[in-house]
């Protein structure tokens, strides 16, 4: 995407989006777990991280994963993972008709959230 489409980077991305769950199950400089659960109509919009990176963990539901530079999709099931490396945009959808549950770890590094509109 254009630097023109870039938004400023945020340290906290939670007032962003809605989803039905989140939860913080550890946090420590450089590395955080969470987990979080989307309707099937949420999504965690276009972005992506400066130095560090998204693992992906899905415990329920199906996972599609949008991402660019390659663009490529990426749909994931229950014990099934996926790593965003940092700079790599993505996006999370619920690809199923129930809830998504999935744990994503991050780091290592300063965690920030860049916005792409």
């Amino acid at each position: 995407m254009s630097s023109e489409h870039r938004l400023k980077p945020v340290a906290n991305a939670d007032h962003l989006y809605e989803v039905e769950r989140r939860a913080r199950h550890a946090e420590r400089p450089g590395f955080r777990i969470s987990e979080l659960q989307l309707s099937p109509t949420q999504t965690v919009p276009w972005h992506y991280h400066t130095k560090i990176a998204d693992t992906f963990y899905v415990l329920e539901g199906e996972m599609r994963l949008f991402l660019q530079k390659p663009k490529e999709e990426v749909r994931l099931g229950v014990g099934q993972s996926y790593v965003a490396v940092a700079g790599r945009p993505h996006l999370v959808t619920n690809a199923g008709t129930g809830s998504l549950t999935f744990l994503v770890l991050q780091g290592v590094g300063e965690y920030d959230y860049v916005p792409l509109v």
